[in-house]
């Protein structure tokens, strides 16, 4: 692994914290875990499609990696079971396994489509 590399994937992790920084911050107020559902499936989308390219390692490791979130996710899911609210921590639960298996293996599909 080259310098550069290395550079790219800090930066490409950067990039990806940022955006679920700010995704974070546009549903603060919701009572649902969203916010940490849609960047976990929209990161497991991009690794799906980025794993088949030459920038699987930045794009994955780095922007994937900074945007997806399986510490806040597991801390929300305790918080709701803490709050008495089991349906919500258990939907939670399901869909960021189900939809984020699904969106992998739609971009693992669509890589395999575009890259070969």
């Amino acid at each position: 692994m080259t310098p550069l590399v290395v550079v790219l994937v800090l930066v490409a992790g950067a990039v990806g914290s940022l955006v679920r920084y700010l995704v974070g911050r546009a549903g603060a107020k919701a009572s649902w875990p969203w916010p940490v559902l849609a960047v976990n499936v929209a990161g497991s989308l991009l690794a799906g499609v980025a794993i088949h390219t030459d920038v699987a390692l930045i794009a994955v490791t780095g922007l994937a990696g900074g945007l997806t979130t399986f510490s806040t996710f597991s801390v929300e899911t305790v918080q709701l079971f803490s709050e008495g609210r089991w349906r919500a921590a258990a939907a939670s639960v399901a869909l960021n396994l189900a939809l984020g298996l699904a969106a992998a293996t739609a971009g693992w599909c669509l890589g395999l489509a575009l890259f070969g």
